[in-house]
């Protein structure tokens, strides 16, 4: 406790700024695999294994969806805390308009195009009969959120580029909260099955989104006033930069989601076993993820904001605070990860011979937060510089290293290529942007703000 109650007081302003934002971040990427582990747990009472698989298969497809249009919350994030940074409101406003406005367009495009983003899916999942035709019901079901959700991204990466990450952890909470009432009550008291728990889903989604632009006019009604006319809000120059950042972003999403999709497809090439480790293992980086996407979405906001400012030594003192508070999460995971790492593993499974396989392999996930570190804060500091085509180069090299090692040395080193080709591909992000953040930080601060 002493030691607790010193480190506290040698905090200093850029500290309390980082977790002011940080901490609800975490607990809102801590609350996301929630609505996803609500639905499969309610369909695992439902007394036939088919249930659970619509919703594995179907919840993948929507979680594709997420990553590749992640780009309204980063995007927009950047963009935003930069003129939040030079007290521009009416660009401000404008992000607003576009980010929500584009998300809600999309999400428009997969209702009108649903059967046949349903027949490109089943083209690169090949579930049995039984499993496909409740995923069709389900996914017929749940697509009609995805408005919401996008639009939600808009508003999400708006407000923690106004430095407010409670707003979006207070809707996370209660997505899960309404998500777990509305679905239980359609499956067991109005006796639905998985229509049920989509619905419940969808019916969570807008209330997310519905709450989040309500408490946009609680706290920022005032910002009305700044309201673009119509020639402002189609003004050639921002939308330009807008799409530009967003193109780069989503490239960007779709070289993170090529390798994450082959990593799973490539262990289960190697047998039942095998995929269950590396399912497993992977959930080291995910947890590890969870808290640094925290730090990160920190990052994002307070280097843009002092981009914006022209505040060099906020700027540079907020970077370094970030490589501290980084570094003390790698030591800790590491260190959780070794001391208790096989009884981690048997909090997700009972099954002796996963364990007892995972052995092999469970070095690989103590590399991890030292492998990866360095690109969850660069990202941030890229986004909020929105420096985006250098997160597209870095990740472009990463994905390209991470194939070539692996086919290179599957033949000898089988799945243990696997897991140094993803290692590999977390450093080589971090290494890149490293070289490359010399000049992202001097352009950002050469142009005139």
């Amino acid at each position: 406790m002493p030691q607790i109650y010193n480190m506290c007081r040698q905090m200093t302003y850029r500290d309390r700024q980082i977790l002011q934002i940080a901490l609800p971040s975490i607990v809102s990427n801590i609350t996301v695999p929630l609505l996803g582990l609500v639905d499969v747990t309610i369909v695992g009472h439902l007394g036939a294994p088919a249930y659970i698989g619509a919703i594995a298969v179907g919840g993948m497809l929507f979680n594709i969806i997420c990553w590749i249009f992640s780009f309204l919350r980063m995007g927009t994030s950047g963009m935003t805390s930069q003129a939040y940074g030079k007290r521009d409101l009416p660009e401000v406003v404008r992000l607003l308009i576009h980010s929500v406005g584009i998300g809600l367009v999309v999400g428009l495009c997969f209702i009108v195009l649903q059967v046949p983003v349903r027949h490109l899916a089943f083209l690169l999942v090949h579930p049995t009969e039984e499993v496909r035709e409740l995923t069709t019901i389900y996914f017929h079901i749940c697509i009609w959120g995805v408005p919401a959700m996008l639009g939600l991204y808009g508003l999400s990466g708006w407000f923690i580029g106004m430095q407010n990450s409670r707003i979006p952890m207070l809707i996370a909470i209660t997505q899960n909260v309404v998500n777990i009432v509305a679905s239980l009550c359609l499956v067991f008291l109005c006796g639905m099955k998985v229509e049920g728990v989509a619905t419940g889903t969808v019916i969570a989604q807008y209330a997310g989104f519905v709450m989040g632009l309500l408490l946009w006019w609680r706290y920022y009604g005032r910002l009305k006033k700044y309201y673009p006319t119509a020639t402002g809000i189609w003004e050639r120059s921002a939308l330009v930069r807008f799409f530009t950042v967003n193109r780069d972003i989503f490239l960007r999403t779709l070289c993170l989601v090529s390798v994450t999709l082959f990593f799973t497809s490539a262990g289960a090439s190697q047998g039942e076993i095998v995929l269950a480790v590396n399912t497993l293992l992977m959930q080291f980086f995910m947890l590890f993820s969870f808290v640094m996407d925290g730090f990160a979405y920190a990052g994002e906001a307070l280097s843009g904001r002092f981009i914006g400012a022209c505040n060099r030594d906020a700027f540079m003192d907020t970077l370094h605070r970030l490589f501290v508070w980084g570094g003390i999460m790698t030591a800790l995971f590491t260190l959780v990860y070794a001391l208790g790492g096989t009884g981690i593993l048997s909090l997700l499974t009972n099954e002796p011979e996963v364990i007892a396989a995972s052995d092999a392999y469970f070095y690989w996930a103590l590399a991890i937060p030292v492998a990866g570190i360095t690109a969850f804060i660069w990202d941030s500091i890229f986004i909020g510089a929105t420096a985006t085509r250098g997160m597209l180069i870095s990740m472009a090299i990463a994905a390209a290293c991470f194939f070539g090692l692996y086919y290179l040395l599957r033949p000898v080193l089988g799945n243990h290529a696997l897991w140094l080709a993803f290692i590999t591909y977390l450093f080589m992000r971090g290494a890149v942007q490293t070289v490359l953040s010399r000049g992202v930080i001097r352009r950002a601060f050469a142009i005139d703000n």
